[in-house]
């Protein structure tokens, strides 16, 4: 025999008294409720968040610098009147295969034979030689490949001198500082190996009358 469901409608609620459930009050129960005080740090808690901030900084600053940006401070004078002696400037060790007219900081090559024990290990020069070309001087001015390079950052009236030639082997690119009449850059110890790239120079941030991109 089979049970036919109930399909009679519920009775509707008494006035003023809701569908939803009704939970009973619980009946003498303390229903204060108390925030527990946080715990003040310690001393030697204090100490040790303090010390693991600095060597987060102090490792953040390491790895910018190892990999990313350096400072360098100019030596000499082979790249006036772009540089002084003195000048700082930032150097971007993410560009290590700069363009023609690039300033670049390199590491001195192993043949300059202008070197000696306390001259700089790292130097700065213009790029204007690349990979495959010739670069050589008509009239105190600069061709690369048989055309003129219009060199706009150099001083009105500045002479190159280059006595032969300089062919650019692969791999490899010629650099000449600025200051043409005294600097000893590629036409003395030759194009230098990329490798010995640190990075493209891009902004003198000292002395800050001078500030500005490179």
């Amino acid at each position: 025999m089979t049970t036919e469901p109930n399909l009679e409608p519920r009775a509707d609620p008494p006035e003023g008294v809701s569908h939803e459930v009704m939970v009973p009050e619980p009946v003498g129960e303390d229903r204060t409720f108390r925030v527990a005080e946080p715990k003040r740090p310690t001393g030697w808690h204090t100490a040790m968040s303090w010390g693991i901030t600095i060597l987060i900084a102090v490792a953040a600053t390491l790895c910018v610098r190892a990999f990313v940006f350096e400072q360098y401070s100019i030596p000499s004078t082979s790249m006036v009147p772009t540089l002084e002696v003195g000048d700082r400037v930032i150097v971007s060790k993410l560009n290590r295969t700069p363009g023609r007219g690039d300033v670049v900081v390199f590491d001195r090559p192993a043949n300059d034979p202008a070197a000696s024990a306390s001259d700089p290990k790292v130097l700065i020069k213009r790029v204007i030689g690349l990979p495959g070309e010739t670069v050589e001087a008509r009239d105190g001015e600069v061709y690369v490949d048989g055309k003129k390079l219009e060199e706009s950052y150099l001083p009105d009236g500045t002479v190159t001198s280059i006595a032969e030639p300089i062919d650019v082997p692969e791999g490899k690119i010629l650099v000449l500082g600025d200051n043409r009449g005294v600097s000893q850059d590629g036409r003395f110890f030759g194009p230098i190996d990329e490798d010995l790239i640190v990075g493209r120079a891009i902004w003198r941030i000292w002395p800050i009358s001078r500030i500005g991109g490179l």
